[in-house]
């Protein structure tokens, strides 16, 4: 079992930046494969970005150069840095656990998620 509490969203103005934490609990935090997800209103949810055990990562092409997704293993937290943020990047964010399947990366534990709102 694995618990996970995201951090940081609010209310920010288009073209502003935030920073969003997931803390994560109950299971070794370093061997996991960690996401970040959005569900905006009426809007399936996305995949945003992914980060492995050691630190590689891989992107949604529709946050790519704007988004950074990062980890650090000693407090057992991940982060999504978002920069130049967009009227459209209204949603709200989880984090998620994730592993690989034959059909691709699924996720098995999810955070209750953090709203972000930005203004136009």
């Amino acid at each position: 079992q694995v618990q996970l509490v995201e951090s940081g969203g609010g209310l920010v103005q288009a073209g502003g930046s935030l920073r969003l934490s997931c803390a994560a609990s109950g299971r070794t935090f370093s061997t996991l494969i960690m996401g970040w997800f959005r569900q905006a209103p009426g809007k399936e949810r996305e995949f945003l970005a992914r980060v492995f055990s050691r630190g590689s990562t891989t992107y949604a092409d529709s946050v790519k150069g704007r988004f950074t997704i990062s980890r650090d293993n000693a407090e057992n937290t991940v982060y999504l840095q978002m920069r130049s943020l967009k009227p459209e990047d209204t949603a709200v964010y989880y984090c998620a656990v994730q592993r690989w399947a034959s059909s691709g990366y699924v996720s098995d534990y999810w955070g209750h998620g953090t709203q972000v709102t930005v203004s136009s």
